[in-house]
């Protein structure tokens, strides 16, 4: 195979996919509960991405950074204003979205607080893939894999203010976190922490930038996480979700903080028309309340199946909210059951060895759920017999 070999993965190849299903070259049905790690919002093939694209593709494909055109301004706009935000850089993926956060947040402290540059994340955290943004990220050893590490990240345990409190020096320009670890295997942090730690910034003149790309675009049952606190931060980073499978990010800030000027920031595919089209038209189909009330509905019958099974197989506790959840299990199987279930035609994650992780689209059905925990239960059933 021409491929590079980036992570492991099944024979199988598939070869097209609709709502929650996937098929493969055999003709075998998948129900995925993957969902390109939370990115197929709306599914497969979405009809109002389908539409959008053939719309926008029978005008203008890419008109070039170096020029203004209507879907690029309209998005900007759109999702800004959504977030309570006032500006966006929009470019093509989350950890490109991350970099420039990273980058504003440095100019903002060389203009605005003597030289700042450093960044407060968290253990555990993930920021994405660039050299920056691994070394943004609080997986133990992952920027350590590309020596030397960028310089400039402060690390501290989730969940504990007091710590970022202690990690604050006059060096410090920001702090940075996910409202849900996602990659962590779904943690969430202590009730009423994003709200300290938005006081917290905001009495030492610090940035705070919420990475929103797993969770925003209505995964948690909010549009967006911060939501669930009434929090504004002074940048967001979206991402995943609001392409609907398409590569589409977006890096939102405050007018105050905006301070990029021309030649700071770019890249070929920001402010991709294409791809813009398809954001309006993601954005107006989640950001609905009926959207939203059915996100929560699923959410809560899925927490209450997967309570069940946690019960029948004397599994851990249920972690998440909305429909970014995760099930911790006794011992680190989680690869095995993922393997067993898509045996079964389930497509799960395995976010880490003793934690499954649950991803599906936005629109998922009652039914489709059903289908997903009977599969699991025998996923469970069979790894525990073994």
């Amino acid at each position: 195979m021409s491929l590079m070999q980036l992570t492991k993965k099944p024979d199988a190849v598939m070869v097209s996919g609709k709502g929650s299903w996937l098929w493969d070259e055999k003709g075998k049905s998948y129900l995925d509960f993957v969902q390109g790690w939370a990115v197929n919002s709306l599914g497969h093939c979405p009809a109002v991405v389908q539409q959008a694209l053939a719309e926008q593709g029978s005008v203008l494909i890419n008109a070039s950074p170096g020029y203004h055109n209507m879907p690029s301004q309209r998005f900007a706009r759109e999702i800004a204003a959504a977030a309570g935000m006032d500006q966006a850089f929009l470019c093509s993926t989350g950890a490109e979205a991350n970099e420039g956060a990273i980058k504003l947040a440095r100019k903002w402290g060389s203009l605005h607080k003597n030289g700042a540059h450093e960044i407060i994340t968290l253990q555990n955290s993930f920021h994405g893939r660039t050299l920056a943004t691994m070394a943004a990220s609080g997986k133990p050893n992952f920027a350590e894999r590309f020596l030397p590490v960028t310089p400039g990240f402060v690390h501290v345990p989730p969940g504990d203010l007091a710590a970022i409190e202690r990690a604050i020096t006059e060096r410090t320009v920001a702090v940075m976190l996910e409202p849900i670890q996602g990659e962590a295997g779904v943690v969430t942090h202590p009730k009423g922490y994003l709200r300290a730690l938005r006081e917290l910034t905001e009495s030492n003149r610090l940035l705070l930038i919420a990475d929103e790309i797993q969770t925003g675009m209505g995964r948690t049952g909010r549009l967006f996480a911060c939501e669930h606190e009434s929090v504004r931060p002074d940048m967001m980073t979206v991402a995943k979700g609001i392409g609907a499978g398409v590569p589409l990010a977006a890096l939102l800030a405050r007018e105050a903080v905006s301070c990029f000027v021309s030649g700071d920031q770019g890249g070929t595919y920001t402010a991709h028309p294409l791809m813009c089209a398809v954001g309006s038209a993601v954005l107006h189909t989640i950001n609905q309340p009926a959207f939203l009330e059915h996100v929560q509905a699923m959410s809560a019958r899925m927490r209450a199946g997967l309570e069940a099974l946690a019960a029948d197989h004397s599994t851990g506790a249920v972690h998440g909210a909305g429909l970014l959840l995760a099930l911790s299990l006794p011992q680190p199987s989680a690869a095995e059951v993922v393997d067993a279930a898509f045996e079964r035609g389930l497509l799960l994650n395995a976010a880490r060895p003793d934690r499954l992780r649950f991803m599906p689209a936005l629109n998922v059905t009652s039914n489709e759920i059903e289908r997903m925990l009977t599969v699991l239960d025998s996923a469970l059933g069979c790894v525990s017999s073994k």
